[in-house]
């Protein structure tokens, strides 16, 4: 049966009128609205996200008069609250070989059993370097198969508050003249903020050995005979002067007893005479 675009004729042979009715377009897309209704208060601040990578440099000194050089780059993401804090996260660290100036450096530290010091910049968004946070340790502990060392930085928002540096494995004594197989570093950084810093008498005993090499303790300098009995040695000495007193007393008093004795004698003799 062939199509007729016409509408049929009607009963009475008249063509049947035409729909005027206008015909459905099909259903467009709706736009897609991006809702801000709620920002968490921890939520970065708009367009933080542009300049968000930070960088900042190791410094090392192997005594060879070069002072500190850069041996090391720290990268991480700069997070910024609404509250308008800021801190560090998603830290990375990057060593610098050693060169062969720089082997022959550290050579002569182990072999004088000298300290390695590090230094990191006080603020890592402050790019005039004035200001640094040092930390050392003796060389020897550094070397096992490779160059292992240990990097705990702690931080209050950009500020470096404190560096403890030294081996993974503490430093043990006495210290052998070992040098490693690899020069190569096997680097290990915790990144720690103010609020995680322990509060514990732990603390103190982690910088003492911080201060003279990772795991390595400080031993309190030895006292001397008069600091331990001091208590016993006053107390004593005044007896002592007390007896000598008391004895240095006792022929001037004999003597003082003899003498009235003396003097009522020859009384006694004239009485007798009479």
């Amino acid at each position: 049966q062939a199509f007729s675009p016409f509408p049929p004729p009607s009963r009475d042979g008249a063509a049947a009128p035409r729909s005027t009715r206008p015909r459905r377009s099909p259903p467009l897309p709706l736009p897609v609205v991006s809702s801000s209704r709620r920002r968490s208060a921890d939520a970065p601040l708009p367009g933080s996200g542009e300049s968000n990578a930070v960088q900042f440099t190791l410094e090392h000194d192997l005594g060879d008069g070069k002072g500190f050089v850069s041996a090391g780059t720290f990268s991480a993401r700069l997070k910024t609250f609404a509250h308008g804090t800021q801190t560090l996260t998603k830290l990375r660290f990057t060593r610098n070989d050693f060169t062969e100036d720089d082997k022959a450096a550290f050579k002569k530290v182990l072999q004088e059993d000298g300290f390695y010091t590090i230094r990191l910049p006080s603020n890592v968004l402050d790019t005039t370097k004035k200001h640094h946070v040092v930390s050392s340790i003796r060389a020897r502990c550094i070397p096992r198969d490779s160059l292992d060392e240990h990097i705990v930085i702690h931080m209050d928002g950009v500020n470096i508050l404190a560096v403890n540096y030294g081996s993974v494995d503490g430093c043990q004594y006495p210290r052998p003249m070992k040098l490693p197989s690899k020069w190569t570093f096997s680097s290990y950084t915790i990144l720690k903020t103010a609020e995680q810093a322990p509060r514990t008498p732990s603390f103190a005993d982690q910088l003492i050995e911080a201060d003279n090499g990772l795991g390595e303790v400080m031993k309190p300098p030895e006292k001397s005979f008069w600091a331990k009995y001091w208590m016993y040695i006053i107390p004593l000495g005044l007896i002592v002067m007390n007896a000598v007193t008391a004895a240095a007393n006792i022929p001037e008093e004999a003597a003082g007893q003899g003498q009235p004795g003396a003097q009522r004698a020859p009384a006694a003799v004239a009485g007798r005479r009479r």
